[in-house]
């Protein structure tokens, strides 16, 4: 692969260069959503940067599969393996059947995710697919030694891994021991503080509504389980990228690392990419709170979800995002002066082919170097104000947005449809008129020049000289 793509590793903490299993494949997994409620925007923002992640990489020549879990099963309330499963609390909230929750708010999501042009991975498979599997895996973690069972539930054991927790400093891995689960009661059955359940049976929660008969009783799997499993399933048994939010470190991802290899008796994953919290002034955001922002509500309030997109990409991925109305204004009036300039562009003469590379490198360095959105995003500003033609300029729009996704190009020509209110033969017109406005200004014939102008006035067509050219809009 001609161009190195770094991205920071949170199991080395440091920026690396992907070097992918298999040249020119990247095996990448994203942990999906718990489909017991609407996703916020909080949750959405990691959704939109893994988008991104997965389209630099393929706008860079990858040939990407990308594999998503459901979470429709074993998911509990808290992280400690304690607390009301999610799925079986969204079914009692709603008088519906765990299932048919599962199918509303998996629907729910994906849609969401269409309104910010997040793509649809390559697999989508819910955890309910997959029950052999998890069985399977768990039946050689205990012939291996690496599970036990207590009080009818099979436990991962911890104390028989050399360092458990992969992601932490020596500092950390103390904190995290007695931070995570010092608000919840301890699991007696458990040997070690840091054990995880891989199955329970009916002697936990016997409300349970999903039950699976299982060689250990009947039951169903823990939340950790279904991530190494479904990827295994699509991937194999080696991984490039694994995906996330932060919350999801510890112990989520540290426990599936610890299963994977465990089983598989080999590294799994090389590379993973987390996304930190979006933040309102109380705080991280999340649906415990009770209301919480959603796609739909920023729609209610009269905000195109690409805004919140844009909104995203204008922040690094590994740096906090605070969110509010007032930013998300300055975002829309930004994104509206974009589309504008861009519908300003006329699209004549040829393609500059030594310009369009040049900025097509500038932005594919900063994909590169850890995703730098921010600054992809900056090249189109660069882009508007370069002296090249306006054909290149709308090539190269269009070239990024298969990585950014804005719609850029579309909500130009929608604008440039609407706001004209010009048929053919006065567009012809106006364009004569600002070519001979154009020689009688070389010639400084520049009374000329401002008769034209106000003729145009006349007609409700404003002209404006730009470095690009000039440009026209239709105001009465």
């Amino acid at each position: 692969m001609e161009n190195k793509f770094c991205i920071y590793n949170t199991l080395s903490r440091t920026v690396e260069t992907v070097i992918p299993n298999e040249d020119g494949k990247i095996a990448m997994y994203t942990c999906g959503p718990t489909v017991y409620h609407y996703a916020h925007i909080g949750n959405l923002r990691s959704y939109i940067m893994e988008d991104i992640l997965e389209k630099a990489l393929r706008y860079i020549g990858y040939d990407v599969k990308r594999v998503m879990n459901i979470t429709d099963v074993g998911h509990l309330s808290s992280d400690a393996d304690t607390g009301e499963d999610k799925m079986l609390a969204g079914a009692k909230r709603e008088h519906k059947t765990v299932m048919d929750v599962a199918r509303f708010y998996t629907d729910a999501f994906f849609s969401d995710c269409k309104k910010l042009n997040i793509k649809r991975p390559d697999v989508v498979e819910p955890a309910t697919n997959c029950i052999p599997e998890f069985i399977h895996m768990i039946s050689v973690l205990l012939e291996k030694g690496y599970a036990y069972q207590a009080g009818g539930n099979v436990y991962f054991d911890t104390s028989r891994l050399e360092d458990y927790f992969v992601f932490s400093s020596a500092v950390e891995k103390e904190q995290l021991q007695v931070g995570v689960r010092d608000d919840v009661d301890e699991d007696p059955n458990k040997r070690n503080k840091n054990d995880f359940v891989l199955w329970f049976t009916k002697s936990k929660f016997e409300d349970q509504a999903l039950k699976w008969e299982s060689p250990w009783g009947t039951g169903y799997p823990g939340w950790h389980i279904e991530c190494s499993c479904i990827s295994m399933k699509h991937l194999g048994g080696r991984m490039d990228i694994h995906c996330g939010g932060v919350d999801n470190i510890f112990p989520h991802h540290t426990n599936e690392i610890a299963q994977s290899e465990a089983y598989l008796g080999h590294k799994w994953c090389n590379y993973w990419f987390h996304v930190h919290h979006l933040n309102d002034k109380s705080g991280k955001m999340s649906k415990s709170k009770g209301d919480f922002l959603t796609v739909s509500l920023l729609e209610e309030k009269g905000y195109d979800p690409l805004v919140y997109r844009l909104f995203c990409l204008q922040s690094h991925y590994r740096k906090p995002l605070e969110f509010s109305y007032e930013v998300l204004d300055n975002m829309t009036a930004a994104y509206e002066k974009l589309v504008k300039r861009i519908a300003e562009l006329n699209g004549e003469g040829e393609t500059d082919a030594e310009a369009f590379a040049d900025y097509r490198n500038r932005f594919m360095e900063y994909l590169c170097s850890d995703l730098n959105t921010s600054m992809a995003v900056t090249v189109i500003y660069d882009l508007l104000k370069a002296d090249i033609n306006d054909k290149t300029k709308l090539a190269l729009i269009a070239d990024f947005d298969q990585v950014l996704s804005l719609n850029l190009t579309e909500a130009a020509a929608r604008l440039k449809e609407a706001g004209s209110g010009v048929d053919a033969e006065l567009e012809s017109y106006i364009k004569d008129r600002i070519a001979e406005r154009a020689a009688a200004k070389k010639e400084k014939d520049f009374a000329r020049a401002d008769a034209i102008r106000a003729e145009l006035l006349d007609r409700g067509i404003a002209i404006k000289d730009t470095r690009e050219g000039t440009v026209w809009e239709k105001i009465s």
